[in-house]
């Protein structure tokens, strides 16, 4: 008998606030995003392991972790 395990992450996104980016200082768009790992037996997500929220510039592209209550809070448009 053998078994087929594993780690599955899937990213999702939260939204799109309208900030100034810390790495650049544009006002722009900026993703919030959930990343979410799962432990995964016979390709069928089980436990979740770990879950990550960030947000991302889309001018120049840095990508900052946030904690989830800031994910939460921030004003998506």
């Amino acid at each position: 008998m053998f078994f087929i395990f594993g780690l599955r992450t899937k990213v999702d996104r939260s939204g799109v606030v309208r900030q100034v980016c810390p790495h650049c200082g544009n006002h722009a768009a900026q993703v919030i995003t959930r990343r979410s790992t799962k432990f995964t037996l016979f390709f069928v997500p089980l436990i979740p392991i770990r879950t990550r929220y960030a947000r991302q510039c889309t001018v120049c592209g840095a990508q900052f972790d946030v904690s989830k209550a800031e994910a939460q809070r921030l004003p998506v448009g």
